[in-house]
């Protein structure tokens, strides 16, 4: 009887093993799935940063275009 419970104790922990095995991979996918997905926000970002300098730029031009001509906003 006894010889029987260690089995199914031992059947039982090598399930909980490999069930951890199969979770560790796929933590370790998700992991690279978040850094992949860090980088690419990051990729937005400085592109979003340099639209927004371009924008800045334009709106420079634009005033000093604005100035020259003497035109005012009809606030």
């Amino acid at each position: 009887m006894t010889e029987n419970v260690e089995n199914l104790i031992l059947e039982r922990l090598k399930r909980i093993d490999q069930r951890l095995g199969t979770m560790e991979g796929d933590i370790q996918d998700l992991k690279i799935r978040m850094t992949a997905m860090e980088e690419h926000m990051a990729g937005l970002f400085t592109s979003m940063a340099g639209v927004h300098s371009r924008l800045d730029r334009f709106d420079e031009r634009l005033s000093r275009v604005e100035k020259r001509l003497d035109l005012q906003d009809a606030n």
